[in-house]
């Protein structure tokens, strides 16, 4: 739904995006990913409309951002890191100037008004000024602003920026909620936030993407094979001849408290010869399980340098 073709991004001399390339699909939630200055919120910006790139093109369900922007615009809910709240204004009179915006008029507007307070749960907060709500509310109405015209995809940059633990996991179950039904594109350095709610990752460094795909895909691909942790009973009748003959286990290796640990290539057809061979042997499986890397493992891999197989 969302493809980006070699956006280069310059201000003056300094280069901040180089060349990316990347697409959100049609359905998704993408967790778009970098270190602080990386050049995640340029591209956001440029995917929105908000500013144009030195090279390349954006289109957005096959419409160029910036040749055809007010149809990308009703398609497009933005929501910057710091959400653009006219502080002498109510909550509700924040949105009415949005939905105006968009072009909504009189039923449209209050109904819409309705509908995002009660999805975002500021339905209390709508006659308080924007000013006075603390930073988790300001937030939600953020979001709420995002979705007043009711857009198919959402653009979200760092939403959770400067929330305490208990407003983090509430906007991350509604986020979560709003993905099942739209396409989600999801700027954010907190990785565990990503985790939750995201397959599918870009990785950006130094304005230049380093890694695209799902998080289990990257793990397999950084550590070279899938990882399978045994625990078994009595490690001393396990015969790693044998384990290591299945086809499909490529290493063996020892490790504490009972466990081996074998690294594999393959379907779910050599989980199931390692363990009946297992089995075999009287060893004792108390259990297997498949070890994958953390986003936050793949995360400091791919930005450091390592590369991809």
């Amino acid at each position: 739904m969302i493809s980006v073709k070699n956006i280069t991004k310059k201000f003056g001399d300094r280069l901040v995006l180089d060349s990316l390339n990347f697409e959100v699909r049609k359905g998704e939630m993408l967790g778009f990913l970098g270190p602080n200055g990386a050049g995640k919120t340029t591209t956001m910006r440029i995917i929105t409309g908000f500013m144009p790139p030195s090279e390349g093109v954006v289109t957005v369900d096959g419409m160029d951002v910036f040749e055809r922007s007010y149809e990308v615009k009703q398609k497009i809910g933005y929501m910057p890191e710091h959400p653009p709240l006219y502080h002498d204004m109510t909550t509700s009179e924040c949105l009415t100037f949005v939905a105006e915006a968009h072009g909504l008029r009189g039923k449209a507007v209050k109904g819409s008004i309705e509908r995002v307070a009660e999805l975002c749960g500021i339905t209390d907060m709508l006659r308080r000024l924007t000013g006075n709500l603390s930073k988790g509310y300001r937030q939600r109405v953020g979001l709420a602003q995002a979705l007043i015209h009711d857009p198919e995809i959402l653009a979200l940059d760092e939403p959770t920026a400067g929330l305490d633990p208990k407003q983090i996991i509430e906007i991350r179950q509604l986020i979560r909620r709003l993905g099942e039904e739209r396409t989600v594109i999801l700027s954010s350095h907190i990785l565990s936030e990503v985790t939750n709610v995201c397959r599918r990752v870009a990785i950006i460094d130094n304005g230049k993407l380093v890694a695209v795909d799902t998080i289990e895909a990257l793990s397999g691909r950084l550590s070279a094979g899938r990882q399978v942790k045994l625990k078994v009973i009595r490690p001393e009748r396990i015969d790693t001849k044998k384990l290591s003959s299945i086809t499909g286990v490529n290493a063996i290796v020892q490790g504490p408290d009972a466990e081996i640990v074998l690294n594999v290539s393959g379907g779910n057809d050599v989980l199931e010869n390692i363990s009946s061979t297992v089995a075999g042997m009287g060893a004792g499986l108390l259990g297997m399980k498949e070890e994958t890397l953390t986003l936050e493992d793949i995360f400091l891999k791919v930005i450091s340098g390592e590369k991809i197989h």
